[in-house]
């Protein structure tokens, strides 16, 4: 009952895997009044197979504000700080996965 209460306000989930040991989760979730947030989860896989987690909430009310200076922070790195870098063909390869939770968090 608690795992099924602890996941009903879930209402989409996009996992990116970021690595051998890292993982992101970006989380929509909707509360009792009908009303909807995001969570980032960053888990990060340890030595002894347990997971490190961090996790930040974003409402509705900052998407816009957020996302623009997700965006600003990222084109100052591109132009500013690492203007030869290739960013559409990293070094290293990625997966992005759209999926629900697979791994735990």
């Amino acid at each position: 009952m608690e795992n099924e209460e602890k996941h009903r306000n879930d209402v989409h989930s996009v996992r990116l895997k970021a690595g051998k040991r890292r993982t992101y989760f970006f989380d929509v979730k909707s509360t009792k009044n009908n009303d909807f947030f995001l969570t980032i989860t960053e888990s990060k896989k340890l030595p002894n197979d347990d997971y490190e987690r961090h996790k930040i909430f974003i409402y509705k009310e900052d998407f816009v504000k957020f996302v623009n200076t997700l965006q600003e922070t990222v084109d100052y790195i591109k132009t500013e700080l690492l203007p030869d870098y290739d960013f559409d063909n990293p070094n290293e390869e990625r997966d992005y996965n759209s999926s629900s939770n697979n791994e735990k968090y």
